[in-house]
């Protein structure tokens, strides 16, 4: 997720949103992919694109939700890979999303583009509030106006 966050940076995580089907574009969660095609860590954190019913296209370097190109100035690296063709041209089912890492530099992330959308039950919670380190204390930026709504 960098630069929005960094290795050590510690956040308090809301846990309810997820389960009551309150996630929006632009949220910062936790998903559990412990036991996804060999991954050996877990949960990762990246920021939601896409939700139930949204095309998703990776293209040309962008990023397109229902056709239009995000406007993605938080992510370090000035191109976005698609990694996986099948993940990179989609409509996101019901009860799923779709998210990216912040970080699009080559092998940066380990997101939605390798493994695909991600059953909501996965989302172990929302970043709320960036405890540490203090100098950096607050809540994590959003960017939800460079999304639909």
């Amino acid at each position: 997720m960098e630069t929005t966050l960094q290795d050590g940076d510690q956040l308090i995580i809301e846990k309810i949103s997820p389960k009551i089907g309150n996630l929006k574009y632009g949220d910062i969660v936790t998903i559990d992919v412990s036991d996804m095609n060999g991954v050996d860590r877990s949960p990762i954190i990246k920021r939601v694109i896409g939700v139930e019913g949204d095309k998703i296209e990776v293209r040309d370097g962008k990023v397109y939700l229902n056709g239009k190109a995000l406007k993605e100035d938080y992510i370090n690296g000035d191109f976005t890979d698609n990694i996986r063709e099948e993940y990179c041209n989609l409509t996101v089912k019901k009860g799923q999303i779709y998210v990216l890492g912040d970080n699009r530099t080559p092998g940066g992330s380990l997101d939605s583009r390798t493994l695909g959308p991600f059953d909501i039950s996965r989302v172990g919670g929302k970043a709320i509030f960036r405890f540490w380190p203090f100098d950096n204390m607050g809540t994590p930026k959003k960017h939800g106006a460079l999304y639909q709504d």
